[in-house]
């Protein structure tokens, strides 16, 4: 039978919130240049989700083989992406098949390089493939020359790396998996397996920009057909040109919005330290977090602390009584901050919160990272020093709040109509359209 192809593109993300939000943002970006989107989400997120994912996103389940509860019902990460392996390329498998037996085909199958068995099932049907990397390019890279042998892991304390379009690397700058420390070590196995297969990927694409990560961009490019295109962030915090796009509309969690608003609005202009949740459930780890107790007594005591749990981090960050930002240095909360033109004070603990930490500090500028002792702790005199640096204007403050008003532009910049995110979307779209015709 011959298959008419249409415009449909599949979006396969890795089940975690951190994960879903950016590729749902970019689906938001292909429905508003002409083309038609399914969201495949397993069946334990699908069913714990707080928000429903409004609009014209359509949504199949697939299943990871552990459909009550996820990751936290396998006996450990390592056996939860295993067993999803299997069971996912079956029900993958079978999303595609339904799709073509309903005369609405998939041309291309857009996924979480996490997934990697995802691109297998979409070349079984000879279908376009476009892995979409949800941490930056650099921590992207620095996987993808281990896997290739030009890094060693574990890395060697006290050794300055240099790679290919990055700047020197510390120890300390390193993701925790390559650098040897920290949990699950197994999981950089897993992380290595995102390039085994990913020559057989049409695109490559990064939730960056253009600006952001140039260098190590156009040494990527070399190897593969890349495309930045982000920030993945609701068009709200940028362009505006796509109508009611003002949250990312997809929660695990209910966002505390009300209580966090009222507070907000009884502060001054740029008079609060926001620490975001990951950031405080690490301050809560004794054992692990490296952070003072002290840190957390000072902000909770005093006018400069904002701490709600599950809180809309856009908004807060957006909020004029905010003016700086202590997180943990995920790349979705560097973007967002980024985006928003906020300071960012630096606690990272882990994955690939070290690295975003160093692009922070020392070559976007917008931030700070507490100096830390001999045993890795960062105590209250060192935090003070930041907290006061980026709030109360000093020299070093004030040229990181012009740092971060010039990304906020930038970011902006790239997702407007002809900005190069929007032009890098523009190619993608055209190649989808065309793929299969």
């Amino acid at each position: 039978m011959e298959v008419n192809y249409g415009n449909h593109v599949l979006v396969v993300p890795y089940p975690s919130q951190g994960h879903i939000n950016p590729m749902l943002q970019f689906s938001k970006r292909l429905i508003s240049k002409g083309l038609k989107i399914t969201l495949a989400l397993t069946i334990h997120v699908a069913n714990k989700m707080e928000t429903q994912i409004n609009g014209p996103v359509k949504v199949e389940m697939i299943s990871d083989g552990h459909d009550e509860g996820g990751v936290m019902q396998a006996s450990s990460p390592q056996a939860y992406l295993e067993r999803f392996a299997i069971v996912g390329s079956q029900t993958l498998t079978e999303i595609i098949e339904r799709q073509r037996n309903l005369g609405d085909p998939v041309s291309c199958v857009v996924y979480d390089p996490f997934l990697p068995w995802a691109l297998d099932v979409t070349k079984q049907f000879n279908l376009m493939g476009a892995a979409f990397y949800t941490q930056s390019c650099a921590v992207s890279s620095i996987y993808y020359y281990v896997q290739k042998g030009m890094m060693k892991s574990p890395a060697t304390p006290g050794e300055v790396v240099s790679l290919p379009g990055l700047p020197p690397l510390e120890f300390s700058d390193l993701p925790s998996f390559v650098a040897g420390i920290g949990p699950f070590p197994s999981l950089l196995s897993t992380l290595l397996e995102q390039f085994g297969n990913i020559d057989k990927a049409d695109w490559v694409l990064f939730s960056s920009f253009d600006k952001l990560e140039a260098e190590i961009l156009i040494c990527m490019s070399k190897l593969w057909r890349v495309g930045a295109i982000g920030p993945t962030i609701p068009s709200k915090y940028l362009d505006k040109r796509i109508e009611d796009d003002e949250d990312y509309g997809f929660n695990l969690f209910e966002p505390k919005t009300s209580s966090c608003m009222i507070w907000l609005n009884s502060k001054k202009n740029n008079s609060v330290v926001y620490c975001d949740y990951n950031f405080l459930w690490v301050v809560k780890q004794a054992e692990e977090n490296k952070i003072p107790s002290e840190f957390l007594e000072k902000i909770s005591t005093s006018d400069k602390g904002l701490m709600i749990r599950w809180c809309p981090q856009l908004e807060v960050l957006s909020h004029s009584a905010v003016g700086c930002f202590a997180t943990h240095c995920g790349f979705n909360s560097t973007l967002e901050a980024l985006s928003i033109g906020v300071p960012m004070i630096g606690f990272p603990q882990w994955t690939d919160q070290p690295t975003n930490a160093k692009f922070i500090e020392a070559m976007w500028e917008v931030g700070m990272r507490p100096k830390v002792d001999e045993n890795g702790i960062s105590r209250k005199k060192e935090i003070d020093l930041c907290v006061r640096e980026i709030m109360e204007g000093g020299e070093k403050g004030k040229e990181m709040r012009r740092n971060a008003r010039k990304w906020k532009e930038l970011a902006k910049e790239a997702m407007e109509e002809g900005g190069s995110s929007d032009k890098n979307i523009e190619e993608f779209v055209a190649q989808v359209k065309c793929y299969c015709n």
